[in-house]
């Protein structure tokens, strides 16, 4: 029972009914009984700022007899998990509910059963995750995506009538809270399979191009109650829709996600085409997005604009600390300085390669990931002989001297240093490495381009580096929200 009716792969936060919707606050009592425990403790997380990067945990120590109790304080209607071991299931809880919860300790997913106020809710989940997600007949992967836009929109189509058809049946037990979250649920799962298949059909079906879809197919979104829908603003579909919506709307304007701007033109596409409470929510998930990848002066400049918008301020402190956590491996930012010896017993420092663009690679010569790469890096080595771009390798190994001789005796390409205790080494610290392979695509003024950039194994890599000369240009320029 790991989503409602689908697992949503870029979905960055959980749902959050009460901080959007002003619900009064309130306590939800959870009893229960675990048959063969399996562990000492239970818990519930609930996440009270969509934004949040982790959730409020609540714990409850389960007796010798199996027997658990937790209050856990909310803030109105909300999705929460209930987690047990390595095992987690969905809940959904109203203030006041107080849940009898029953299970085996092998087996909380497969057992779980509900007594109480809020049972008849999260019974509903449990057999709607049964019906619609564990049938692969109900998803879009593994074989629907394979489909071409008639049958596709069948699929849809029939989906959602047997997953309303399901609701009506069951309507007069669940509450109208409920009821409303889960008629969300099915019209966001419809309009967000629909909206991404084209992007997503040519990302899994690589053996065909990109379907080029009839001039009605994306017709749907001219539907405004659709996108700026009050009622829906607690539902977690409904929120990545709309910041699939976002990228759409950029997309048509051909705008892409390489371009440096690409998040500075999302944001002010959620400014302007959102409304509502719902608007700072999707416009702090695009910061987000820009946090990660994005320019970190682009970045800090979102940042700055998003303070004075209406119902920013409850988001403002999670974006504010989203941001510090990742700020150091943005694009833009100044990557770590080192001075190492380099195989020639030369001295090497990050800094004397100003002006080139650098691929550093961290690796080590008893990693069997890092040595089948070797070959590749003499191919990228030679594509580049001339060209304004060092490949800077520096091994992460605790015997030097197998080191030297590796480097020396296959005359391995690029510049070649060591970084004296290795994964324990300060340098690894400042790169926060713990394992290598790891690669770093530095532009030429010192400052971070990809953090993850294409492996040297890969055939993309070639493309990526093309590109990225005088990049760091491109990102400078972009780097003030227009006005």
């Amino acid at each position: 029972m790991t989503s409602v009716f689908r697992l949503t792969a870029s979905c960055l936060v959980a749902a959050l009914l009460s901080p959007v919707l002003g619900w009064a606050q309130g306590t939800v009592v959870l009893t229960g009984k675990i048959s063969n425990r399996t562990s000492d403790s239970i818990a519930v997380a609930v996440r009270e700022n969509p934004l949040e990067a982790h959730e409020q945990l609540t714990y409850a120590r389960v007796n010798d007899k199996g027997e658990f109790r937790l209050a856990v304080p909310v803030s109105g209607p909300t999705k929460a998990d209930l987690v047990y071991g390595d095992d987690a299931t969905q809940l959904f809880v109203e203030p006041g509910n107080t849940l009898d919860i029953r299970f085996k300790g092998s087996d909380l997913v497969g057992t779980v059963k509900f007594k109480g106020t809020g049972a008849e809710a999260n019974t509903f989940l449990a057999e709607m995750d049964e019906r619609f997600v564990e049938n692969d007949g109900f998803q879009v992967l593994p074989d629907n995506i394979m489909l071409y836009e008639p049958g596709f929109l069948d699929f849809l189509d029939y989906r959602r009538k047997h997953e309303l058809k399901f609701l009506e049946e069951n309507q007069e037990s669940l509450t109208p809270t409920f009821r409303n979250y889960i008629k969300a649920e099915i019209d966001y799962t419809y309009a967000n399979d629909r909206l991404t298949f084209q992007d997503l059909r040519e990302q899994v079906v690589a053996t065909e191009p990109r379907l080029k879809m009839t001039p009605t197919f994306y017709d749907f979104l001219n539907d405004e109650k659709l996108v700026n829908n009050p009622s829906a603003i607690g539902n977690e579909t409904y929120q990545e829709f709309l910041l699939n919506y976002i990228h759409y709307q950029a997309v048509i304007q051909n705008h892409r996600r390489t371009d440096p701007d690409f998040f500075q033109v999302c944001y002010e596409l959620a400014k302007t085409k959102l409304s509502g409470p719902i608007r700072p929510l999707v416009m702090g998930r695009v910061m987000q997005e820009s946090f990660r990848f994005g320019h970190v002066k682009v970045s800090q400049a979102m940042l700055s604009d998003f303070v004075a918008i209406e119902g920013a301020k409850k988001y403002a402190p999670a974006l504010q600390a989203d941001f510090d956590a990742h700020k150091a491996f943005s694009i833009g930012a100044l990557a770590p300085d080192f001075k190492l010896v380099a195989v020639n017993g030369d001295s090497v420092s990050l800094r004397s390669f100003a002006g080139k663009l650098v691929y550093l690679n961290f690796w080590k010569s008893t990693s069997g990931l890092c040595l089948r790469d070797l070959p590749y890096a003499a191919d990228l080595a030679k594509k580049f002989d001339g060209k304004n771009i060092v490949f800077l390798n520096i091994a992460l190994d605790e015997n030097e001297p197998a080191w030297k001789q590796l480097v020396i005796s296959k005359k391995l390409p690029g510049v070649h240093a060591r970084a004296v205790g290795g994964l324990r080494s300060a340098l690894a610290k400042a790169y926060a490495l713990d394992n290598v392979p790891a690669y770093f695509l530095l532009a030429e003024d010192g400052t971070f381009l990809n953090t993850k950039p294409k492996r040297l194994s890969s055939h993309a890599a070639v493309d990526e580096i093309k590109d990225s000369f005088g990049k760091a240009a491109l990102y400078t320029s972009t780097a003030e929200i227009k006005k």
